[in-house]
């Protein structure tokens, strides 16, 4: 199996759009295609609402039930306090994965616990929205909308988390100054995020597989290899740990801080608004 074309295209895209980053400051990345700035959101929502039935389906096969952990791991470094109200802003949460693992977390300390679920893709709340109901989950409320102006008022959240999705939002610094906005003093920022392994053996290895058995899988599962193709080219635009840490150092969160996970597969970033 070849893999040397996948790598070297890769390069390729990823000059190729830096290029017009710097050229106009209109254009923005889309997987490995450059598009207009104001035309990346809609292309995403597209992609998740294509694939929004079996989202979950795929984050199991893609990572071999890996991003259970992850997500276990964001919920404890949301750092809940026992025996009191507390109430979570999930951005591009819209399957409400992240929502009701933390309600759970809550249950066990003796908390209680509301989510507001923000999210630009009506399909994937539809799909959240319908979990809910099943798991007969209260205290829940779904919001379209965006991580960069997020309808709801300054100061009002212990918690804000974001998994797998920062990557897709057009702009990522105003979106970390929203997620800095609603937060109360106190509160407790966590962002799970796909990474890139500090070994370079290993990084060859895990594109090797991404771009031979992800997209195929995708298009066997969903029906859409291309969705799955742009989400494997999206990790790999995504700024390294390092980078990224201090964009959110930057929107203004305290004692920033970044843990790999199964090798820097996938990072969390993490802060406090003091």
């Amino acid at each position: 199996m070849d893999f040397a074309a996948p790598m070297g295209y890769r390069r390729r895209a990823m000059n190729e759009t830096a290029e017009n980053k710097q050229s106009d400051g209109q254009h923005i990345d889309f997987g490995f295609r450059t598009v207009a700035r104001d035309d990346k959101q809609a292309m995403v929502r597209g992609v998740f609402d294509a694939v929004a039935d079996k989202y979950d389906v795929m984050n199991d096969l893609m990572s071999g039930g890996l991003h259970r952990l992850w997500k276990a791991r964001m919920i404890e470094a949301l750092h809940m306090r026992p025996h009191c109200d507390l109430h979570l802003i999930d951005i591009a949460g819209g399957t409400g994965d992240i929502a009701l693992r933390a309600q759970a977390r809550a249950r066990k300390l003796g908390s209680r616990l509301s989510a507001h679920i923000i999210d630009a893709n009506s399909e994937m709340m539809k799909a959240g929205q319908k979990r809910a109901a099943v798991k007969k989950a209260a205290h829940l409320h779904f919001t379209t909308g965006t991580g960069e102006a997020m309808p709801v008022p300054d100061q009002c959240a212990d918690m804000v988390t974001i998994a797998f999705g920062i990557r897709n939002i057009t702009d990522r610094d105003r979106a970390l100054r929203e997620a800095y906005r609603v937060l109360k003093p106190g509160g407790r920022f966590v962002c799970l995020e796909f990474s890139h392994m500090q070994s370079a053996l290993l990084q060859k290895i895990y594109d090797a597989y991404s771009f031979a058995l992800i997209p195929p899988m995708g298009g066997l599962v969903t029906g859409e290899r291309d969705a799955y193709q742009y989400l494997v080219e999206s990790i790999r635009r995504f700024p390294s740990p390092h980078a990224f840490l201090q964009d959110v150092e930057s929107a203004g969160f305290a004692r920033p801080q970044v843990e790999l996970l199964s090798g820097g597969v996938a990072a969390l970033h993490m802060g406090w608004r003091l």
